[in-house]
C-alpha cells in the first residue's frame, strides 16, 4: 500500500494544485497567453483605418474581430433598425446617407408585412429577405438564415447585424452571425457591439 502523501512514480514533485493561490497562478498565466503579445502599431493602424472605413469605432471592430477572428464583409440592416415600418415608407436621407458611405456590403432584412425588394432598392441592398416571423422556432430561424448566407456566399461570423429588437438578436445568434449592432447607436455614430 502507498502512502498518500508520499507521491507516486512518475510524480514531478510540482507543488500541489489544491490551494487557491495556485489556482490564482494559473489563471494569471491563462490570462496572460490570451491577451498575448501587443499588436505591432501598422497593424493596429491598418484596423483603425478599416473599421473608419465600416463606419464603427475601433472597439466596436477590433471586439467583433477579435471575437469571430475574422474581418466584417457585410452589414445586415434590418427595416426597424432603419426606421421603417411601413410599406412605401424610406428611411432618413441621413441613414441612407451613412450605408451607402459604408464599406460593408449592404443587406437588408425586412420585418414581416413590408417589401424587402422595394426596400432594399432604396438601400442599395445587394440583397433583401424577410426576417423569420415573431415566434417562429429556432431551428426555423436557423435554417432560413443559413440558406440566405449560403446564397449569398457569405460567411455568417463575417455579417454583422444592425437590428433594434431582441427578436432580430435571436435571429442574430441563431445563425451565427458576428454579432449585432442598435440601429439607433449605429446612425447616430456612438456605435459598441452587443
Amino acid at each position: 500500500m502507498l502512502n498518500q502523501t508520499t507521491p507516486g512514480i512518475g510524480h514531478n514533485r510540482s507543488p500541489s494544485s489544491d490551494g487557491a493561490g495556485f489556482r490564482a497562478h494559473c489563471w494569471r498565466v491563462a490570462r496572460a497567453e490570451l491577451l498575448g503579445p501587443r499588436l505591432p502599431i501598422e497593424v493596429v493602424r491598418s484596423q483603425v483605418a478599416r473599421a473608419r472605413a465600416l463606419g464603427l469605432d475601433y472597439k466596436t471592430y477590433a471586439g467583433v474581430r477579435a471575437t469571430t477572428g475574422r474581418d466584417l464583409v457585410a452589414f445586415l440592416y434590418s427595416s426597424n433598425a432603419l426606421g421603417v415600418f411601413r410599406d412605401g415608407r424610406a428611411p432618413a436621407a441621413p441613414v441612407v446617407a451613412r450605408i451607402a458611405a459604408s464599406a460593408a456590403r449592404p443587406h437588408l432584412a425586412a420585418s414581416p408585412g413590408l417589401d424587402p425588394a422595394a426596400l432594399g432598392a432604396v438601400i442599395a441592398a445587394q440583397s433583401a429577405i424577410a426576417l423569420p416571423a415573431f415566434g417562429a422556432s429556432w431551428g426555423a430561424m436557423r435554417d432560413g438564415m443559413k440558406r440566405w448566407l449560403r446564397a449569398q456566399g457569405l460567411p455568417g461570423d463575417a455579417v454583422l447585424m444592425i437590428g433594434e429588437t431582441d427578436h432580430e438578436r435571436e435571429i442574430m445568434a441563431a445563425a451565427g452571425l458576428a454579432g449585432f449592432l442598435a440601429g439607433q447607436t449605429y446612425f447616430n455614430g456612438q456605435t459598441h457591439a452587443v
